[in-house]
This record gives C-alpha cells, structure tokens and sequence, in this order.
C-alpha cells in the first residue's frame, strides 16, 4: 500500500465533514500545511471572519499575534515556513453569552499527527491558548494556562505555550507584564532564527 502524501493528507482534511453536525456554519476547515514549515502555529478554532475568508489568524487576534512575533503578514502566511494548524479546523460557534465555543474535540486527534507528519522540518510550535497546550502537553501542562505560559522555559526546545491573543486577555496581559519582558524577546530571536 503506498503511503500517504502531505496533499492527500490535506486533500482529506479539507473534505472533511465528521462534525458537521455541531457547526452553525457547516465545516469550512482552515489550516496551513507545508513539507518545508519551520515554525507550527497550533490555536484554537477559526473565528467567523477566518471561516469567511479562509485565512488563518485573519483578525484582530492575527493581528496581536504577529506583533508578538515581530512578523509582517507576507511573512507569516509563507507556508514554505510557517504552518497552522488550529486544534479545530472549523469555527465551533459561540456561546449564548458570548465568546466562541471550544474547538471540536474529534479534529485535533484526527488531523494533526496526520498532518505533521509530513512536515519534518518543524523546529518549534508555538501553543496559542489552553486548547493547543491540551492537545500537545497533556499531563505535562500546569494546573492553569498563566501557570503554563509562566514554565514556558520548561517546555523549550520543542514547544512554547502563550496566551491567546484576543482583545479579550488584554487584563491578562496588563496583569502578567513577564510576558512582554521577558517571554516575547525570545519568542521573537526564535522566530527569526526560523525565518533564515
């Protein structure tokens, strides 16, 4: 039996439809994927605006997210370098009080070994939000996500556990200020090391 491509992998992720059922918008999965990626991006689940356009991180999280990384857009959606594979490849819809529901908890064990598998030359994934650091830490994670984010030395070489980027953890974000001080500066020598 001849062993799976990297294109058929995606091929199939694409076409997927094992949640269909649970997603307000019907699957749309968004992810990026390449033979060549350095740098893997995991996060949570798409947004509505990334399932409309079909660009990852196309939103205002995007948007903080390339700051911390002291990227440019062109440079972070090169797929030769960078891949994404959120932990839900569709958007999960929200809850009635507001905020996105969690990502479908059948994508990430389906796809994502699946997936990186082909990508042999990942140096680095970047675990944006508690979702990410479940999937790949598991009982290696701490008892909260600013627990987590706060070992991140622990986690190096392989993996580097942040917050997610939403407007939403602004407060974290003011409230844990060794982020900026002392986590970014290294996220970003990381990052550009990879780029090269």
């Amino acid at each position: 039996m001849k062993e799976e491509t990297l294109e058929q992998a995606m091929a199939a992720a694409r076409a997927c439809t094992v949640c269909a059922g649970h997603l307000p918008l019907g699957p749309h999965p968004v992810f990026r994927a390449s033979r060549t990626a350095r740098l893997l991006i995991v996060g949570q689940a798409p947004g509505t605006k990334v399932h409309e356009t079909g660009i990852p991180w196309n939103d205002r999280s995007g948007d903080r997210l390339r700051d911390w990384l002291a990227v440019d857009r062109e440079t972070f959606y090169n797929e030769s370098r960078i891949a994404i594979l959120p932990a839900g490849f569709c958007y999960p819809g929200r809850y009635e009080r507001g905020g996105d529901l969690p990502p479908r908890p059948e994508c990430a064990p389906m796809w994502h070994r699946r997936l990186t598998s082909h990508m042999p030359d990942i140096r680095l994934t970047l675990l944006v939000g508690q979702y990410a650091q479940a999937h790949y830490l598991g009982r290696r994670r701490c008892h909260s996500l600013t627990a987590t984010v706060a070992a991140w030395r622990d986690y190096l070489p392989d993996y580097l556990p942040l917050p997610h980027p939403s407007w939403r953890n602004t407060a974290w974000l003011r409230k844990n200020s060794w982020f900026e001080a002392e986590l970014l500066p290294v996220l970003r020598e990381k990052v550009r090391r990879l780029r090269t």
